[in-house]
């Protein structure tokens, strides 16, 4: 896929596709088209009372945007249940360059003044592209999702795209459409004028949490 760029990359999502690499040393990059998509409504987004416990508690510090490529490689690092990765050098090339653009974003859990979890992924009109996430302390991914989900409901975004459904994401209210389907709800999403909201502090934030946070 040479010569690909940031401008391509985003004609790319607009359509339904987007890149990955075999491996994390494997410059070669594949466009991916799944049959089935993976997408979080935005407005059934559920929690567990646990999790709901931890959110509250404040245990992590919530930052968006100010550690971006290292949440990247963090996300590309060997893990328990993945020895490998599909982003490559010019994954976090392209990625970081959407990112410097305005339109690759990062939610970071931080601890201690430690990185210990987060999540990144490209915003295109009023669809957000949830890439990969990572956690070094347990919770620390699901609680930036937490907030994901807070600021793209504020920021007015239409669709949260998951790309493949896992075991994981199910618990969060994740479902999956046909390929016909996503392309459609796409189509409607990008669209929309959407901003994603970095910057969510004391009661806004806390009139924002509250309903997402449905639990059982």
């Amino acid at each position: 896929m040479a010569g690909l760029t940031p401008d391509l990359l985003l004609q790319a999502y607009a359509v339904g596709l987007f890149p990955m690499a075999e491996r994390r040393d494997d410059p070669a990059l594949y466009w991916i088209d799944p049959e089935q998509r993976a997408v979080l409504p935005l407005d059934g987004f559920h929690l567990s009372k646990r999790l709901a416990r931890t959110v509250r508690s404040n245990r992590f510090e919530i930052r968006c945007d100010t550690a971006f490529t290292d949440v990247m490689r963090a996300c590309a690092e060997p893990a328990d249940n993945r020895r490998e990765s599909w982003i490559n050098e010019p994954i976090l090339q392209l990625y970081t360059a959407l990112f410097h653009r305005g339109q690759a974003h990062s939610v970071e859990a931080w601890r201690a003044g430690r990185l210990v979890g987060g999540l990144y992924g490209v915003s295109l009109g009023g669809a957000f592209f949830g890439e990969s996430m990572f956690s070094r302390e347990t919770d620390a991914s699901k609680v930036a999702l937490v907030h994901l989900v807070a600021r793209l409901r504020v920021g007015g975004f239409k669709l949260l795209d998951c790309q493949f459904m896992t075991d994981h994401l199910r618990q969060f209210g994740v479902v999956e459409i046909s390929r016909d389907d996503y392309r459609k709800r796409l189509a409607k999403a990008v669209k929309v004028d959407a901003e994603f909201q970095r910057d969510l502090m004391g009661a806004a934030e806390s009139l924002v949490l509250q309903p997402i946070t449905h639990t059982s």
